[in-house]
């Protein structure tokens, strides 16, 4: 037998084999499978980060909860750079996992994990050191700068943590196992809710106990991945002639990589331009769009977990020169999302006022009345963000991250349009409907470039011969 095969050759040690092959059977069952742990890990964080508010606001008060809080740009901004990028390093490997090539797949993973440490000391020195300087510049209080360093930087301290939870997250569902990844995550959140209890109420460490927990947590979830990874799955088992650094696989890893990761940043920025709009309204409309802005999330994070999923669904079948499941994928996934953002808007239309009134408790007429219109009127461009995340994502299972960078710009140009216009007189309005231009505009250069991508690559003839 040649070295080749017996490397390909399954161990008979493993135990479990998770993968899923994306490539057979029907799309919308496969994407909507697949997006089920992906739904219910984003649900089980945001009820984490609820749990995380109220300990640290009852426990420790007000400017501490205010502290964490004004960290979010300024944690979305580099820690939303290192999940784009591992999301853009498992593309690769999910597509020579859709070719079949599982030496290819473990040369990926090897490289993308040495990208990992590099990025890792990188990110984790300089921010750790501009941590201040940085939050000096974005305007925090004087009397929360102290707790909000303190805060970030031991988040900061994390990040290596933070790329192998992400990457290795990544790889499982590169391979079509969603389901562990949202276990150990399960099991993840449920020690940082007593971490924090702990370190907070019981040993009085303040929001340094709130960040170390969940670093803690963090590292938690990213080993059980590891472990599950290299001991249950045969694809990941160890060949040490494939660990090397390869400048071929390197590059590949930082053209899709790098972009995604930008993408994401770009995002973050969008957010910073916008909120500085919003503040030129005063303190009531602040809050009313915060408030409404808290319970869109809620009801869009699943819109963009079932685009995770498409990007392994795409990224697969790509590898797999399957351009035809990829076409039904991406109907399939816009049907998907219609009808849960319809089902969303009827519960909205009858339920608005309650939410907003269980969000914001007693406040004044101009903050509920505020929160309700931002509510409704995003809810009414749903569908919008629903397909932006099937056909961005398609582009990025494709590879194509350069193409889904500049459908981030398009969305960061349209929220700057929001707030040029907000600060001339379009007041809360312009602010309302300032989301749904920067999904709108992404969402055209997306379709776009996928129609015009698929095109190409059927004149491709290893392509057409599958497609």
């Amino acid at each position: 037998m040649s070295e080749s095969t017996e490397r390909n050759k399954p161990d008979e040690s493993a135990k479990h084999d998770s993968t899923t092959d994306l490539t057979v059977g029907s799309p919308l069952l496969r994407i909507l499978i697949f997006s089920i742990p992906l739904v219910l890990g984003t649900l089980f964080q945001q009820m984490y980060s609820f749990a995380d508010a109220v300990i640290v606001g009852r426990l420790i008060g007000d400017d501490a909860l205010g502290a964490v809080g004004v960290t979010y740009p300024l944690n979305f901004l580099i820690l939303g750079f290192v999940q784009g990028a591992c999301i853009g390093f498992s593309i690769p490997a999910a597509q020579s996992f859709g070719a079949k090539d599982e030496r290819d797949f473990r040369r990926f993973m090897w490289n993308g994990a040495w990208l990992g440490v590099i990025l890792s000391v990188v990110f984790t020195v300089a921010m750790v050191l501009l941590a201040k300087p940085m939050l000096e510049l974005i305007g925090t209080p004087a009397e929360l700068l102290d707790m909000a360093v303190a805060y970030i930087v031991v988040i900061f301290l994390g990040i290596p943590s933070a790329i192998l939870y992400n990457h290795s997250a990544a790889l499982l569902r590169a391979v079509g196992d969603s389901k562990h990844p949202f276990y150990f995550l399960l099991v993840a959140c449920v020690v940082n809710i007593v971490l924090n209890y702990t370190f907070i109420g019981v040993i009085g460490m303040g929001v340094i106990g709130s960040a170390l927990a969940t670093v803690i947590g963090q590292t938690l979830s990213a080993v059980l991945n590891c472990w599950w990874a290299f001991t249950r799955i045969d694809i990941f088992q160890v060949h040490r002639d494939e660990m090397g650094w390869s400048g071929h696989h390197i590059g590949r890893l930082c053209y899709v990589g790098l972009p995604m990761g930008f993408e994401y940043s770009v995002s973050a920025i969008g957010a910073v331009v916008m909120q500085d709009a919003i503040n030129s309204l005063g303190a009531a409309m602040v809050t009313a769009q915060t408030a409404g802005e808290r319970i869109r999330q809620m009801f869009t994070l699943p819109m963009e977990s079932v685009g995770m999923a498409m990007a392994t669904y795409a990224g697969q079948n790509y590898g797999a020169r399957r351009l035809d499941r990829i076409k039904l994928g991406l109907r399939d996934g816009v049907i998907i999302q219609a009808v849960y953002c319809v089902i969303v808007w009827v519960v909205i239309f009858l339920f608005k006022a309650p939410m907003c009134r269980f969000v914001l408790g007693d406040t004044s007429p101009t903050v509920f009345d505020g929160a309700v219109q931002y509510l409704f009127i995003m809810s009414c461009f749903f569908i919008i963000h629903g397909s932006l995340m099937i056909f961005r994502n398609t582009l990025q299972g494709m590879g194509y991250s350069t193409h889904a960078i500049v459908s981030g710009v398009g969305e960061l140009i349209g929220r700057c349009l929001g707030g040029w216009l907000t600060i001339i007189g379009g007041g809360y309005l312009a602010v309302c409907y300032s989301n749904p231009l920067a999904w709108g505009l992404a969402l055209l250069y997306c379709m776009v470039m996928v129609t015009v991508l698929i095109r190409r690559k059927r004149r491709d003839h290893d392509f057409a011969a599958l497609s």
